[in-house]
């Protein structure tokens, strides 16, 4: 979350980067436009200059080429040399007036444009300073965006790193997935076999249950049938009966068997028995042959 945070503060700063760029670029051209007014000045301040000079040289010309015409009087009563200084005074006079106009009109000028030229001078050595400073900050702008391309590159890597470990790690998941599935799905298959199994022989232990009550039946039948017996008195007969794998009872012998058979598992058993009564008045006897 803190790189996120410095990383959207770069971004950030890149974004306000633009807004100082435009500034920049502003700046840049108020300086062209400043240093155009200064030399369109200068052009001025030339012109002025030449006109002041070209005006200052054609009214001395004037005043150089200006001709008196006299009109002789042969009056000697007449100051011509008086009448001379005069008109030169005169023109001296107006020629040190103009003069003394042009020069207090130039020098006035000049001051103007003075002020003017320092005004956008002072103006352009703040621009240059505030350009340089703009500089710096565009240098360190980039240095800073290139050390986020730099963390940028190197996340990606990471990223496209960590992805690729993600992908063998999720191959290797699925791997084992299927591996577990197909265990599970063949321990499903034995423990349904098993199942099978065990309710085959469930089957075959309550067949043999209903046998083996059957058979308790029949062997109390025929020891109440033995209790009756005495006094020299001798039951015998022959009776024969068959369940299941096989059971024949008859007089004096008994026997009986039985098999089962359950896929691979085979049970089986058989026995046979003799039985002999003889009796007399005082006592029994029984035996038992197998």
């Amino acid at each position: 979350c803190a790189f996120q945070v410095r990383f959207l503060e770069k971004v950030l700063r890149s974004f306000q980067s633009i807004t100082v760029f435009q500034d920049v670029d502003s700046a840049y051209m108020n300086k062209v436009e400043l240093v155009a007014k200064v030399d369109s000045l200068t052009d001025e301040i030339n012109f002025l200059r030449a006109l002041y000079e070209e005006e200052l040289a054609q009214m001395q010309t004037q005043v150089s080429n200006t001709s008196v015409v006299l009109s002789m009087d042969n009056n000697r009563d007449l100051d011509l040399d008086g009448i001379i200084a005069e008109v030169k005074a005169q023109y001296e006079e107006i020629a040190n007036r103009s003069r003394a106009e042009a020069e207090s009109w130039y020098q006035t000028k000049y001051e103007e444009l003075q002020v003017t030229a320092g005004r956008h001078g002072d103006d352009l050595r703040n621009t240059k300073h505030e350009i340089s400073e703009l500089t710096r900050i565009v240098q360190r702008l980039r240095n800073e965006i290139d050390n986020v391309k730099r963390q940028c590159a190197n996340l990606q890597a990471a990223i496209a790193e960590a992805e690729e470990r993600g992908e063998l790690a999720l191959k290797d998941a699925q791997g084992k997935l299927a591996e577990l599935e197909d265990a599970l799905q063949k321990a499903k298959g034995d423990l349904a076999r098993q199942l099978r199994e065990y309710q085959e022989l469930m089957n075959v232990k309550l067949a043999l249950d209903i046998e083996i009550a059957t058979y308790r039946k029949l062997l109390e039948g025929e020891e109440s049938r033995w209790v009756k017996c005495g006094s020299g008195v001798c039951v015998g007969g022959g009776s024969g009966l068959g369940m299941g794998g096989g059971l024949c009872v008859g007089g004096s012998n008994f026997s009986s068997g039985s098999g089962r058979s359950i896929g691979g598992l085979s049970l089986g058993g058989g026995s046979g028995s003799s039985v002999k009564f003889v009796s007399t008045t005082s006592s029994t006897k029984r035996s038992y042959k197998s």
